[in-house]
């Protein structure tokens, strides 16, 4: 692990997913989905990839925030980074001026993620394992040393996290022999975004039914009217004994998140995700409580700011499932702290995935949870959506709705060269001929 950085490349990359409405929902109505695309280039000619997921427009201020991190970065050998990872998080997040730009929220720690994302995977590819693998294999003091524990010591300190992952290499084995063969539950949200018609809601049900799918969600919260009669028919199409979710995406108020979904209770939710503004921790709160009646649960977390946000949202029993996002939170090191709260307060963990590679990425880290961390996978699942993973070296597999464990090494967000030249923005062949 001698190799050091000698270069940080940064691309803005999009795809225009908007025109046939993929990622649609009431608050995002036309998303381009894309990334901020860094490559790390080192002196012995390996090379670390990573991104941060981005609707399109503002991604350029992403691509800055990294250019802005860049100095931190190069000229740092992978062993000085990895030997004392703790210290090179807070390096990135604790700069005296940019840190003013967050602290660890917003832009800058979305460029922090792509960054760490990038760190992390020439780490994997410099040992010869997925990232994954890579998580499982490293002794519990090590993963500790990865994990900044500023802010939130008074919820989960170092000693019981150690305790945790030293409890849970019982068993640890089988579980990863398990994973190998058997891959890890997903459930789709390709099949109801708000954009699609009805047509496409049967078509893609129906398939999706076919090919082993038995966990859904439906996008709501544009017309309680249209929900019901959507929600209905999705139910419908899925039956009675599968599992339904409904996702609002941050659209209502408080009262009317209460409300609103105990009108759609009738076709039994399991849980409502982004009920209203994922800053308002006591909001989420107030709903879980006043839907606790009716069977259904509060998940949320994929634009939650980072660690101290989630270990509020736990003390608050506001979040009944936890939805972490690779890219959202600073990287591998602030997901592992947040994995780890999560078990302590017994709340079950289904990540947040889709967009530009997030399944790809959020694979690895939900793999290490189960083998090293919570030993259960009941009311746990992994979101998937089937778009743009053909961009990628290594792209997901998934195989009868369960992930598949992946074999090549690294941290799985390689996209191949020619897709990154023809959906650059703005150079790039497709916005060419897609001018907005």
């Amino acid at each position: 692990m001698l190799q050091k950085i000698i270069n940080l490349t940064v691309r803005d990359v999009r795809f225009p997913t908007s025109l046939e409405q993929h990622g649609s929902d009431a608050m995002h109505t036309d998303p381009d989905y894309s990334a901020a695309y860094v490559v790390l280039d080192t002196d012995s000619g390996l090379k670390g990839y990573g991104l941060t997921f981005t609707l399109g427009k503002g991604t350029e201020i992403v691509v800055c925030a990294v250019q802005g991190l860049a100095g931190l970065v190069v000229g740092k050998s992978l062993h000085d980074i990895v030997s004392n990872f703790r210290e090179f998080y807070r390096l990135l997040t604790s700069d005296g001026q940019m840190r003013w730009l967050g602290p660890e929220k917003g832009v800058i720690h979305l460029a922090t993620a792509a960054v760490l994302n990038a760190v992390w995977d020439l780490w994997a590819r410099a040992e010869g394992k997925p990232l994954w693998k890579l998580l499982v294999d490293m002794d519990p003091k090590q993963i500790i040393s990865c994990i900044d524990f500023r802010y939130i010591t008074d919820v989960l300190t170092e000693e019981e996290a150690l305790g945790i992952l030293v409890k849970a290499k019982e068993g640890k084995q089988q579980r990863e022999d398990q994973m190998l063969s058997q891959g890890y539950p997903a459930y789709t949200t390709s099949c109801a975004w708000l954009g699609y018609s009805d047509q496409q809601l049967k078509q893609l049900c129906t398939v999706a039914l076919q090919n082993g799918w038995t966990r859904f969600k439906v996008k709501v919260g544009a017309d309680l009217e249209d929900d019901i009669r959507r929600c209905r028919l999705i139910r419908q199409m899925i039956g009675p004994s599968n599992t339904l979710m409904i996702d609002a995406n941050q659209r209502w108020d408080v009262t009317e998140a209460i409300s609103w979904v105990t009108r759609l209770a009738e076709v039994k939710p399991l849980w409502i995700e982004e009920p209203t503004s994922p800053d308002d921790i006591l909001g989420h709160a107030a709903i879980s409580k006043a839907l606790a009646p009716l069977g259904i649960g509060v998940a949320s977390g994929e634009q939650c700011h980072n660690r101290v946000m989630f270990k509020q949202f736990l003390q608050a029993s506001a979040l009944q499932f936890v939805q972490i996002d690779s890219c959202r939170l600073g990287s591998v090191n602030e997901n592992l702290a947040v994995l780890l709260m999560a078990h302590k307060f017994k709340v079950p963990v289904c990540p947040h995935a889709g967009g530009v590679g997030l399944c790809e990425l959020v694979q690895h880290l939900i793999l290490f949870d189960y083998i090293c961390v919570s030993a259960d996978l009941s009311g746990r699942m992994c979101e998937y959506v089937d778009h743009l993973h053909e961009h990628f070296t290594s792209p997901v597999v998934v195989q009868n709705a369960h992930y598949m464990t992946p074999k090549d090494p690294g941290y799985s967000c390689e996209m191949l060269e020619s897709s990154v030249k023809r959906h650059e923005y703005p150079e790039g062949d497709i916005w060419k001929q897609n001018k907005k």
